[in-house]
């Protein structure tokens, strides 16, 4: 893949999304994450809540996904 390339390329060649992404929900830069309609934004959008989730400190390990969507009895 070319370095120099925008995330819209990045994301058209990237082999595929985690099919969880759907779970992460949350309001970031003043958008929730869940409503955004465009899709290639949304993907932008993900990146965005797990970067600041990674700058709070919290391990992936440790990330509640429960507030993300994800019920209780599947974590």
């Amino acid at each position: 893949m070319d370095r120099d390339a925008d995330y819209e390329t990045f994301s058209a060649q990237a082999p595929a999304i985690n099919p969880n992404c759907s779970l992460i929900k949350g309001t970031v830069c003043g958008a929730q994450v869940e409503d955004v309609e465009d899709p290639l934004m949304q993907k932008i959008r993900y990146l965005d809540k797990l970067g600041e989730e990674l700058a709070k400190g919290k391990s992936m390990g440790k990330w509640n996904m429960a507030k993300w969507g994800r019920k209780e009895s599947e974590q």
